[in-house]
């Protein structure tokens, strides 16, 4: 698989460390991408369904709400990613995330089709990844007024989905071991 090694601190924004951390530093950003997808979908399936709109506290996410927010974070992560290994210098604005889950739908939805979705989207980063040239991986642009290399947008994916994993192992797994 093709080798992406992590980024240095200076290609992202000091907040992304919180995410960075969970990834280790061998290169295998392809591979992580992959089984980081099979142990939330394998988290998610060993849950009741009655799990799925839980709240472990008032005005947190459900899991629905927390996949849909992982599929538009990495939507969003993977075109700014593209935009900048084509060399687009435009700066990118930023998003609220909190903004976007009332209207995502995601607790009217089926958790088949999240996870149809989720791992669509997680097939063509990761080959959109898996494509681009050694040089388009080192290139950099301007996203929320704070500068990433495309490895690092890469590897943020990564690291928030592991972030949100860990919070549902956490918070939300509580008494269904």
């Amino acid at each position: 698989m093709k080798n992406i090694p992590k980024p240095n601190p200076g290609e992202y924004p000091a907040y992304a460390e919180r995410y960075m951390k969970w990834i280790p530093d061998d290169g295998n950003l392809l591979g992580h991408l992959q089984q980081n997808f099979e142990a939330v979908k394998s988290l998610v399936n060993s849950l009741p369904e009655s799990r799925h709109l839980y709240r472990y506290a008032e005005g947190k996410w459900t899991i629905k709400e927390i996949l849909v927010h992982i599929i538009d974070n990495e939507r969003i992560f993977a075109n700014r990613a593209l935009r900048f290994a084509r060399n687009d210098r435009t700066p990118l604005p930023g998003y609220e995330q909190d903004d976007y889950v009332p209207y995502s739908g995601a607790n009217d939805r089926d958790m088949s089709g999240i996870m149809e979705e989720y791992e669509a989207v997680r097939k063509a980063t990761i080959t959109l990844f898996a494509g681009l040239p050694a040089k388009a991986i080192e290139r950099t642009g301007t996203a929320s007024g704070s500068p990433y290399s495309v490895r690092a947008l890469g590897y943020f994916i990564a690291g928030h989905e592991m972030h949100h994993l860990n919070i549902i192992k956490e918070k939300y797994k509580e008494g269904f071991q």
